[in-house]
């Protein structure tokens, strides 16, 4: 397994203990992001903490980005004594839509596996325009744009394994 292969591995695991952690049935892109950002000492850690976003940051981002969705619908979750998700699921967390795009994305930007980087996994989760990871980062006071281009630059220029 190459360095590519094993980064993927973890960040596909984590994700998967982060589904479950939240509750959830599948693996979504926001499950990845937090994935990403608890790999300490990856080159697609450091970029997000450069930034401010280290995992318990992002974790803040999605739970700001879950209260703000429900007041758009008129629903304060401080109103409400709202359960902790159930961590205990069925079977083991499957890939989701938004996860499954992510990773295309993020296969789609080179044109050989060989040339797969980590860093490449963040791009393809920066790189939806739409859904909770934009509206989270937004939130949270993050330029998507401006960081999705750094990690594209520094991609491009070979800076990040």
């Amino acid at each position: 397994m190459n360095t590519f292969d094993r980064y993927l591995h973890t960040v596909l695991t984590e994700g998967a203990v982060e589904a479950q952690r939240h509750g959830s049935a599948t693996v979504e892109a926001h499950h990845l992001l937090l994935a990403v950002a608890a790999q300490a000492g990856t080159a697609p850690q450091r970029v997000l903490a450069s930034v401010g976003l280290d995992h318990q940051a992002v974790l803040a981002a999605l739970d700001r980005e879950f209260e703000h969705s429900l007041s758009t619908v008129g629903v304060s979750p401080a109103s409400f004594d709202l359960p902790a998700p159930s961590t205990v699921l069925k079977r083991p967390p499957t890939m989701g839509a938004t996860g499954r795009l992510a990773l295309e994305r993020s296969f789609a930007s080179v044109s050989r596996k060989k040339d797969l980087r980590p860093a490449h996994v963040l791009l393809g989760i920066l790189r939806a325009e739409v859904g909770t990871v934009p509206r989270a980062l937004a939130l949270a006071g993050v330029d998507r744009a401006d960081l999705l281009g750094r990690v594209h630059t520094a991609v491009a220029n070979g800076e990040l394994g």
